[in-house]
């Protein structure tokens, strides 16, 4: 939802701010605004790239200090009736806010806007206004880690994580100006509607809070289609709800679906003679989405006495069940205020060209600024947004539940009226040992209950995962098992968290760790720093896998070379994963990968783009997993010898609908990769005629691998007659 100005008039001052670190006060440097403190120090006093080797050691200090960040202003010409204000959209995390020298009010939370008035204190010529952005708050008594944030609001990714370093940031991180406002202007506007249930109209109410005078001002409201044109408009009282029946609205969809359409709404402010005094509008897309049921899931757990069945996790959009294929998106950068929308729609695109309908906002990390819930509606992206609680144990006492209550409303307030919003859940793992939540934690209780006042048609989870739902694996290979045995061998209404690790790109690689540590690879500060080494469960080997990749491939000559066997393992590892969960459809409903980006660029870890937007080798086999229609294979390993008999199972996978029922012919090839001859045809596969999002579960076909000298993998190659766009390929371990 936008603010507009309502006049030619400048009614918005935005500064330019200094900051300065507590230890040193005098020594002001510029701060860039929306930014981060740590990084306008790092700036100022020319340090090396902290992304490069452990330079971001150097950060540490800054931690326990508190900054003051500084501007100075000549106070416009108020009008009868209008007052100064400083509004910010978000400081990281707790702040007071002084003019003149005289406190005005202090904060906490990042996700809650600070709304300070400010001519009460203002003085004729320049005012000096500061804002001290207290140190990063750090539970007493917690181990160095994410417990130290078990106690507050800040999400505790940025106290260390397995793929994200230890590295707080605090400051300014979003829109802050100097603003004038009239005697009335707009607060919340809650754009709400309920569509009946054959979806014929859509019966609206908009709800606008009016903040300051009330007498002697009214409201209009308009909506527009995507060309323009007016389809409603209404006139009420400033206390008064709007009200209006739309007929026949178009739907929003996600992209893979239909079209995501958007129409525009327009609140407008008047005044006693019609003046115009405040603006907000916005996107609208109608739609509904449920959480149902999945098929069964009634008849879990089986015998008597009955408990708690596997709980929803089957998207209903629309009236159509629909299957979600995505991945968990976490902060862009460790900076979450130097993100900007260049880089959220770099790295959307790239979630469009995965073939992406749903992205979960990870609970560990800052929700992301407007910008990115704009664009998932433009894009057609469904959205589950968690609140910052991850992997701990958060406390009942009334001082933490007052500020999440006050941050969850800011959230919930800012993102219920985006049609890409589909699943509100409380946060990430807070239902298992090292969380030790449950039902009764009075954080879920409380974010239940506002997100059941404030957006009751959007699904509320109360963390992730919950009965039914699978977090995991994260390995290729993990002990004696590989992802082609232990995900058939699984039955899960939705993989919300897997994971499959490979080395970053070269280029990536040259620019954080030093040459003389390039190759051979081993644990070095630059490595273990970012991530290769010890990064996750205790294993010395994780993220890199050297021991899995010495397993299928034996030692590698080059770093080169072993980008190219980590990419191969990553790739089709995800693909296999995909398509797995898919052919348990209709049970299985939903798998996002983990991880989709990452917040600095890492050595190694389970993301398919490495930062800032560049996409690993394995995103094109992911891409490929994901399409709506597609031939499928399934393999019972990875590594194969020849003489060896080789099954394949043979699938068309369909998440369609609307397609005509048709006949495929589907025939399945091998070949060792990279020879020009060789090519032995396995089977071929006639398909009865499809239905609307049913997969097709065909024959198993045999042969006896050949002996191709020389050759170290196998491909697979399923092509459909006239249908290339269906086309499959994989690639597995082959030894001669």
């Amino acid at each position: 939802m936008k603010a507009n100005d309502p006049e030619d008039r400048q009614l918005r001052i935005t500064p330019r701010w200094e900051v300065a670190c507590s230890t040193a006060p005098g020594r002001l440097v510029a701060a860039g605004v929306p930014g981060a403190a740590q990084a306008d120090m790092a700036r100022a006093q020319g340090w090396d790239d902290w992304h490069f080797a452990d330079n971001y050691r150097r950060f540490a200090p800054l931690e326990d200090v508190d900054f003051v960040y500084r501007t100075a202003f000549r106070a416009p010409e108020l009008r009868p009736g209008e007052s100064l204000w400083l509004c910010s959209k978000g400081i990281d995390y707790q702040c007071e806010v002084s003019l003149n020298g005289r406190f005005l009010a202090s904060h906490e939370g990042a996700l809650s806007p600070v709304e300070v008035r400010l001519d009460p204190a203002i003085s004729e010529g320049e005012n000096i206004l500061e804002i001290k952005v207290l140190k990063a708050p750090k539970k007493e008594g917690a181990p160095e880690g994410r417990e130290q944030a078990s106690h507050c609001c800040k999400p505790p990714v940025s106290y260390g994580w397995d793929w994200h370093p230890r590295l707080i940031p605090t400051g300014i991180c979003d829109d802050t100006a100097i603003v004038v406002r009239r005697a009335a202007w707009l607060g919340d506007v809650a754009f709400k509607y309920v569509l009946s249930p054959d979806f014929s109209r859509a019966d609206l109410r908009v709800n606008s809070e009016v903040c300051g005078r009330e007498d002697g001002v009214f409201l209009t409201f308009s909506l527009k289609d995507s060309s323009g044109r007016e389809v409603l408009s209404r006139r009420a009282e400033a206390k008064e709800d709007i009200t209006a029946v739309l007929s026949n609205p178009r739907l929003w969809w996600t992209r893979d679906h239909g079209d995501p359409y958007l129409y525009n709404y327009e609140v407008v402010l008047h005044g006693l003679n019609g003046e115009v005094l405040d603006v907000r509008s916005g996107a609208a897309g109608f739609r509904r989405v449920r959480l149902v049921m999945n098929e069964g899931s009634w008849d879990k757990p089986e015998g008597s006495p009955k408990s708690r069945s596997d709980a929803p996790a089957q998207l209903e959009l629309n009236g159509r069940r629909i299957f979600l294929k995505g991945a968990n998106w976490v902060c862009p950068d460790v900076f979450p205020g130097l993100v900007d929308e260049g880089r959220l729609r770099s790295l959307l695109d790239l979630a469009v060209g995965a073939g992406f309908n749903v992205l979960r906002c990870w609970g560990g990390c800052m929700p992301e600024k407007d910008a990115f819930y704009d664009m998932c509606d433009a894009l057609g992206i469904l959205v589950w947004q968690e609140f910052p609680l991850a992997c701990n144990r958060y406390p009942d006492d009334e001082s933490y539940l007052g500020v999440l209550a006050r941050e969850a409303r800011a959230l919930v307030a800012r993102l219920r009226n985006h049609p890409c919003l589909a699943i509100w859940c409380g946060g990430n793992e807070l239902f298992n040992s090292w969380s030790g939540m449950d039902d009764q934690s009075l954080a879920l209780r409380l974010l239940g209950s506002i997100c059941l006042e404030m957006d009751p048609r959007t699904p509320f989870l109360p963390t992730s995962p919950l009965t039914g739902m699978a977090h995991g694996n994260y390995l290729f290979r993990d002990g004696d098992s590989e992802v082609y045995q232990w995900m058939p061998a699984s039955s899960f209404t939705a993989y919300v968290e897997f994971g499959v690790p490979s080395l970053a790109p070269l280029p990536v690689l040259k620019a954080i760790i030093p040459e003389n540590e390039l190759f051979p690879v081993r644990p070095t500060a630059a490595w273990v720093a970012h991530h290769a080494f010890g990064a996750w469960d205790g294993k010395p080997g994780t993220w890199l896998g050297e021991e899995t990749l010495r397993h299928y491939f034996g030692p590698a000559s080059s770093l080169e070379e072993l980008i190219a066997q980590s990419s191969l393992l990553q790739g089709e590892g995800y693909k296999a994963i995909y398509e797995e969960a898919r052919r348990q459809k209709p049970h299985c409903s939903m798998a996002l990968c983990w991880m989709f980006n990452e917040p600095w660029p890492a050595a190694a870890n389970n993301s398919i783009i490495s930062w800032p937007d560049r996409p690993k080798a394995a995103y094109s086999d992911v891409s490929a997993a994901c399409r709506p229609r597609l031939a499928s294979a399934a393999f019972s390993r990875f590594s194969w010898r020849a003489g060896e008999e080789f099954p394949l199972a043979l699938w068309l996978l369909d998440d369609t609908f609307g397609q005509p029922s048709e006949s495929l012919e589907i025939k399945a090839f091998i070949s060792p990769e990279g020879a020009s001859s060789g090519e032995v045809l396995v089977g071929t596969w006639q398909t009865p005629p499809t239905a609307d999002n049913t997969n097709l579960r065909g024959p198993i076909v045999r042969v006896e691998l050949p002996s191709w000298p020389g050759a170290s993998r196998l491909r697979v190659s399923l092509r459909v007659s006239g249908r290339p766009e269906l086309d499959s390929t994989y690639i597995l371990a082959y030894n001669p």
